[in-house]
């Protein structure tokens, strides 16, 4: 305990006017909060005064980061200001370290308020780089739009922050730290906790370790790949697939994790993991897996480099759920997907008879539903997944439940997602993504294509590209009516679904980092014929492609000559 109480002061400030948090938080440039005076204290203050005082008054929060550039002082500000404006109690991973999915866990099992992540997801870190604030509230799940407004309005009229700018805690020493603060009854607590010790009994609860950990080191042992990519993964990797599972030591590279994720974009896709797919193709590892920078999306590969797409994964793994103790002992009570992800997870729903609900982009959108018990599985194709054991996307789970269903079945990853695709038909899918466009150059981009689009003679057209006609069915802009609260979330996306299950999708993404608008385009074909699944991706949506360039003229209104990104 601290012997000489420590002054709270209140600091004069001005608002800014670019802190409206996306689907993500707010993200921008590292540079931004580092160089312009109280960028990053006026929005900890707006998040903070976003919580209704009687709330906040004591309460507890949890605090964890990626690791990434900044972090550490982004932490110590928000241990100072949280002392500050009265919250009661943070807890914060060792080093400052906790993956987002561990985050929802500890809220979800402490009870707190909420907890802050300071990551930019899968956009590169460093000085350079990209920095963001998450905010997950009291269900473990990111805020939802209400809370994300009352955020921004703070924001906008803010003309000063709380602060206690003497106070000091080492991120190193494990432990319960007290400290007395001017005017304060009771010691403001900061606990530093182990990054992986609830997250990791959470998962002892929902999978047979006994079964994994067979597979990984029985004599028909399957050897594994894991590349962290230098992000916040490295620790759960190595004691929860090495030291918990027996996973070898050399299963798991680029697990230390780094400020700058060693220069590398900590993005599991595959324009990012050339070097893990480069040692799956050569055949000595039977699954390969790479998790983004923060822990909540993952990537699959199978023998010989072989891709599992985000999409191909969420419907394999809702169709073989009954392989997870969780899901067996426990039912499935439906599924989840966003609007853009393809639509194999919804054939998987039907032949299981379970209800499946379309959401717009935004996990928190699925955090309503699992809360209802409406849902228990559900997913998005930026190589997100997750079910109601937590309220956000979680890959090393997701990489569990891949090993536990390659347990069961005895299967390799090549042979599980073919045999999924024999019952099932295959759904071609693909996205590409044009960033940095103007954002006035997008806006109008998009206005105009909702117009042609919606026009009722839109509904009757037929477009022939090649040997290849396809008859529109329906055209919309998406709109979601939640089926818990009524609420409504309109202009979620345009859609254009064909009469032969095709579908072309525009969107406009709202997790960059501040610089121009990003504008996504997705296509997806079915394939019932199993003659007609060894396809390349691209072929097969080629003509759907040269559709939606045609009718959205993107190359010409933004003035890119491609795709910044194909995934």
């Amino acid at each position: 305990m601290e012997t000489n109480p420590i002054p709270i002061l209140t600091i004069q400030t001005t608002p800014f006017d670019d802190q409206r948090p996306g689907t993500n938080g707010l993200r921008k440039k590292t540079a931004v909060f580092e160089s312009k005076k109280n960028y990053l204290q006026n929005y900890i203050q707006s998040l903070l005064s976003s919580i209704d005082l009687r709330d906040r008054q004591g309460c507890t929060m949890v605090v964890g980061s990626d690791g990434r550039y900044f972090s550490r002082a982004a932490t110590e500000a928000i241990v100072q200001m949280a002392a500050a404006n009265g919250i009661g109690r943070l807890v914060i991973g060792h080093n400052g370290i906790l993956s987002t999915p561990a985050v929802s866990c500890i809220i979800r099992k402490i009870k707190a308020i909420g907890g802050i992540i300071l990551t930019a997801s899968h956009s590169p870190g460093g000085p350079g780089g990209d920095f963001g604030i998450k905010f997950n509230v009291a269900n473990g799940g990111p805020s939802p739009d209400t809370v994300m407004e009352r955020i921004h309005q703070v924001s906008r009229t803010l003309e000063e922050y709380a602060i206690c700018p003497d106070l000091h805690i080492d991120l190193s020493r494990l432990g319960r730290h007290d400290f007395d603060l001017e005017n304060k009854f009771k010691p403001f607590r900061v606990e530093i906790v182990d990054s992986v010790e609830i997250y990791l009994n959470m998962l002892r609860g929902i999978f047979d370790f006994g079964a994994i950990k067979s597979l990984l080191t029985g004599p028909k042992q399957l050897k594994i790949r894991i590349d962290a990519m230098n992000g916040v993964m490295g620790p759960y990797v190595r004691r929860i697939l090495c030291d918990e599972l027996g996973a070898p030591a050399n299963s798991a590279v680029n697990c230390v994790p780094l400020e700058d994720f060693g220069g590398q974009h900590p993005n599991p896709n595959p324009a990012f993991t050339v070097l893990l797919a480069d040692s799956m193709k050569g055949g000595e590892f039977g699954f390969g897996a790479a998790f983004d920078a923060d822990g909540d999306r993952y990537m699959i590969m199978g023998e010989n480099g072989f891709f599992v797409s985000p999409s191909d994964s969420l419907a394999v793994m809702a169709a073989n759920l009954s392989c997870i103790p969780y899901f067996s002992q426990r039912g499935i009570r439906g599924f989840a997907r966003s609007m853009p992800t393809s639509t194999a997870i919804d054939r998987v729903a039907k032949a299981m008879k379970v209800a499946l609900y379309e959401t717009p982009t935004g996990w928190r959108f699925f955090g309503n539903l699992m809360d209802s018990g409406r849902c228990s599985f559900c997913g998005e194709e930026s190589f997100g997944t997750g079910s109601d054991h937590i309220r956000d996307k979680d890959g090393l789970w997701s990489v569990l439940v891949w090993l536990s269903i390659m347990a069961v079945r005895k299967q390799g990853v090549v042979e599980i997602v073919r045999d999924h695709w024999a019952k099932m038909g295959r759904n071609y899918f693909c996205r590409f993504d044009y960033e940095g466009v103007d954002g006035k150059a997008a806006y109008y981009l998009m206005r105009d294509l909702e117009a042609v689009i919606t026009d009722k003679a839109f509904t009757t057209q037929k477009f022939s590209v090649g040997n290849n006609i396809y008859s529109v069915e329906k055209a919309d802009n998406f709109e979601y009516i939640d089926p818990v609260d009524g609420s409504v979330s309109r202009k979620q996306g345009l859609r254009i679904m064909f009469t032969d299950s095709s579908r072309i999708i525009f969107r406009l993404s709202g997790s960059g980092a501040g610089t121009g608008a990003t504008v996504r385009i997705y296509a997806e074909s079915y394939e019932r014929n199993p003659e007609r699944h060894n396809r390349e991706t691209q072929v097969v949506l080629g003509p759907l492609i040269a559709i939606a360039l045609k009718l959205s003229n993107i190359h010409e209104r933004t003035g890119h000559r491609g795709p910044s990104m194909i995934t």
